[in-house]
């Protein structure tokens, strides 16, 4: 119920019909606690490591795998069908790109997956199976951060890390999407042709406003500081290095779902 009274209002207090703009209220004081963590500040002041970095790739490719199996399985659903551009917002493919370029030929084997990471995917699938129309929620929430954030985040993490190209990078790119601000603007007048029952709306906000933690944020900085810690102890900075086996960086990788949230795009949704 506090979802869908939150949601109701738009920034100048004025009720708000559009699905867009509901999730958008409804997830509002999150976006503002998320992005004033200790991690995302961090990572807006350039501060990312190549080892926070990969555990950030690991998770958002199995997350990114679990939605986009999805969404292609009901890609004929009528809550998924107007929202459904594979050719344009598809990141595993990318994150692919990314994960070889780090990890080498063999990095499916290389690549942690630890339980929390796994019941994340877990519960995109169990939606897919059950409820297909709450994968609005995640598939707006993400792709739509992805492109407002996307390049910003490419140069800051290019920066961080030292790359001298692109090349690991290819997650924040979409070199089928011409201009974002337009392909934003098409995929909020489709998502918002969606045609949902209130009980169906007020279940799609609630799903849109679990995909924040604040905490997992915290969280996830603390964790983030001892797998960094370790790095620095095995003084390892090599692009294909593999992560740290330590259970509190398994751990770390699981926690990084919240990252695929990632809180700089999200204010331009």
């Amino acid at each position: 119920m506090d979802t869908m009274k939150s949601a109701r209002k738009n920034e100048t207090g004025e009720v708000g019909s559009d699905l867009s703009e509901q999730i958008k209220a409804a997830t509002k004081d999150n976006h503002v606690r998320a992005e004033n963590t200790q991690l995302m500040l961090s990572y807006q002041k350039g501060e990312i490591t190549l080892v926070q970095y990969k555990v950030l790739l690991c998770s958002l490719y199995e997350i990114y795998r679990a939605l986009e199996d999805e969404m292609d399985r009901n890609a004929s659903h009528p809550a998924v069908a107007p929202i459904y551009f594979p050719q344009e917002l598809s990141r595993v493919e990318s994150l692919e790109s990314d994960l070889e370029h780090f990890f080498g030929s063999e990095w499916r084997k290389r690549v942690i997956v630890p339980a929390a990471t796994q019941r994340y995917g877990q519960r995109l699938r169990q939606i897919g199976r059950e409820n297909p129309e709450l994968l609005v929620a995640h598939a707006y929430t993400r792709y739509l951060g992805d492109l407002s954030g996307g390049q910003v985040l490419g140069k800051i993490t290019q920066k961080s890390l030292g790359l001298s190209s692109k090349e690991g990078l290819s997650f924040f790119y979409f070199p089928s999407v011409s201009s974002p601000n337009r392909f934003k603007q098409l995929y909020r007048s489709r998502m918002n042709s969606i045609e949902l029952t209130e009980k169906e709306k007020a279940a799609v906000l609630e799903e849109a406003v679990m995909n924040f933690s604040v905490q997992v944020f915290d969280d996830l900085q603390k964790m983030l500081s001892v797998a960094t810690e370790t790095a620095d102890q095995h003084k390892d900075r090599s692009p294909a290095a593999v992560l740290p086996s330590s259970p509190i960086v398994q751990f770390t990788v699981g926690l990084c779902v919240a990252l695929a949230t990632i809180g700089v795009g999200m204010y331009a949704l």
